[in-house]
């Protein structure tokens, strides 16, 4: 077999799976690539055909097989993971991998898929699951770039699986290849900026993108539905980014009201954590978001907006606004770059135009609620020991507020180590 043809990891338990492993692998091989079978199982078997064997892989987590059949499940599955992660990520940092499919039902699913969010974004990833259509797939995923592929009937050979699993093995394989023939070229690539998005901020991230794409930087959106921020940090911590213009912090309301858009209590660190530029402002914080139908008993008396069929929002109240003040204030206070605030005074989305409803859709009064947002204000201007705070008299989608925005990223970007125009890692 050619040596230049790139490696395909199989994430699979052979003990279950061995069969199915062993087509996939006849699939990547007919698609010009090496597969090389990795073994999750948990304990020792019979199968035979894994290039890694379950016991190669605890062993690089400091067990031995044996000593996996005698653990629960669970605890053998995490001592599994440890080695498998170390032998997997170790083997593309050596230049040793192009891409990782994975077989499996709801276990195998769980440990094949925590194992490809080792690896960086644009490797090639599938995962071939039992449970692709069910609502853990947010957890398998997460922020991770897995393409998840329905085996349509429990994963085993018969006609219809093994086109499932033939069309995932096909598709990694093309990605696989198609990375390694550029495996060689260089290219120079201006400086990538972050901007956090949503509907309610259009009007400011839209003029800022265009803006800074005047000024030659490459911009990278990502929508603030917990996803989006998670993937934000990722890339900031991964050194992907040149800088930060956060303009849609939405997603800490969220993880403050427990909301479903909520990206986790790192959101607001990565760009701080890795020294990079970051112009922060307040946008979408005014809302919380959950499920239409599905409002926690706790806020069934506060005021709410019902934005589409599925997303009712929640009015941010002058509480939440104080603990988002204060939130903000202690993830700036770690940054090792340059920050600034911008605080558009005359409001934080585009519901301000809007009114506030009960649950039952009766009228209470308006969104623009300038006394509520002032408690963020007062909070983070209390409790910030770093960068400068910077309150306008805009609304957030004002051209006038994007204008500061950018005219404030351009500042700090510029004070920054190397200046405005040095090339992020991407």
């Amino acid at each position: 077999m050619s040596a230049a043809k790139p490696t395909v990891a199989i994430l699979v338990t052979m003990d279950t799976k061995a069969p199915e492993a062993l087509f996939v692998a006849s699939c990547l091989e007919k698609a010009g690539t090496t597969p090389w079978i990795v073994d999750l199982s948990l304990m020792p078997h019979e199968s035979t055909g894994a290039d890694m064997t379950g016991g190669d892989v605890a062993e690089a987590g400091g067990h031995s097989w044996d000593d996996l059949a005698k653990m629960d499940r669970r605890a053998a599955s995490d001592a599994m993971l440890e080695g498998a992660i170390k032998v997997v990520r170790g083997r593309f940092d050596d230049g040793q991998l192009e891409g990782a499919i994975g077989l499996g039902g709801a276990n195998g699913t769980t440990m094949a898929c925590a194992i490809m969010r080792a690896l960086p974004y644009l490797v090639p990833k599938a995962m071939v699951s039992a449970v692709a259509a069910t609502a853990a797939v947010q957890w398998y995923v997460a922020e991770a770039d897995i393409a998840m592929h329905a085996s349509i009937g429990d994963v085993a050979l018969n006609r219809i699986t093994k086109a499932a699993m033939e069309n995932a093995a096909v598709g990694v394989a093309a990605a696989a290849c198609n990375r390694a023939s550029k495996a060689a070229e260089t290219e120079d690539h201006p400086p990538l900026v972050a901007i956090s998005s949503f509907g309610g901020t259009a009007g400011c991230v839209d003029r800022a993108q265009a803006l800074l794409e005047a000024e030659g930087f490459e911009v990278i959106l990502f929508h603030a539905s917990g996803i989006g921020g998670r993937a934000l940090e990722r890339l900031a911590r991964e050194g992907e980014l040149a800088g930060v213009l956060d303009i849609t912090t939405h997603e800490l309301t969220d993880f403050v009201t427990n909301g479903v858009y909520d990206a986790g209590g790192e959101r607001l660190t990565g760009a701080g954590a890795m020294g990079l530029p970051q112009v922060v402002v307040p946008g979408a914080i005014d809302h919380s978001n959950f499920w239409a139908g599905q409002a926690p008993e706790r806020y069934r008396d506060r005021e709410f907006f019902q934005y589409n069929a599925q997303n009712l929002l929640m009015r941010t109240n002058g509480e939440e606004m104080a603990e988002l003040g204060r939130a903000f204030a202690e993830r700036l206070n770690a940054a090792k770059g340059p920050v600034r605030v911008l605080i558009p005074l005359e409001g934080y989305s585009e519901h301000t135009k809007r009114k506030t409803y009960d649950l039952a859709e009766n009228e209470l009064g308006a969104w623009k609620q300038p006394e509520t947002d002032r408690m963020f204000s007062q909070t983070l201007k209390e409790n910030l020991t770093t960068g400068t705070v910077e309150e306008l008299p805009c609304h957030i989608n004002e051209a006038a507020f994007a204008d500061a925005c950018v005219a404030a990223f351009l500042e700090v970007i510029g004070s920054a180590p190397g200046g405005t125009r040095t090339s992020g890692a991407a």
